[in-house]
This record gives C-alpha cells, structure tokens and sequence, in this order.
C-alpha cells in the first residue's frame, strides 16, 4: 500500500468520523478517524457514492 493522502474527516451528529483518503497509485480508501491503520479500500467513485448517500440521509441509520 502506498502513501493515503487522507481528506478532512467528516463526522455525523454522534461521535462517528470517517476519513476517505487516496493513494499514488489511485486506489480509494475510507477508515474510521483515528484508525487510519486499518482502512477500508474500493474504487474511488464507489466510496464517493457511498458517502454522498450518507450525507444524503440515505443511509444516517450508519453513523
């Protein structure tokens, strides 16, 4: 795994911040605040549409 240039977290109305950050390489990953060890990884524009229906109130059930 390369360097994750990670983005500002972005955090719900509890204590629930995620992360989405990006390697050299194009690879997209998403971890929790904190746990950017641990990270989970897909395709870029699959996490930006995860997160866009997250801050949509598609799914706040999630944070």
């Amino acid at each position: 795994m390369g360097d994750i240039t990670w983005e500002e977290p972005f955090c719900g109305e509890g204590a629930s911040c995620f992360r989405l950050g990006i390697d050299t390489i194009g690879n997209a990953y998403i971890a929790i605040a904190g746990e950017e060890d641990a990270p989970l990884t897909d395709s870029r524009d699959a996490l930006r549409r995860m997160i866009l229906g997250i801050k949509a109130g598609k799914a706040d059930h999630l944070l």
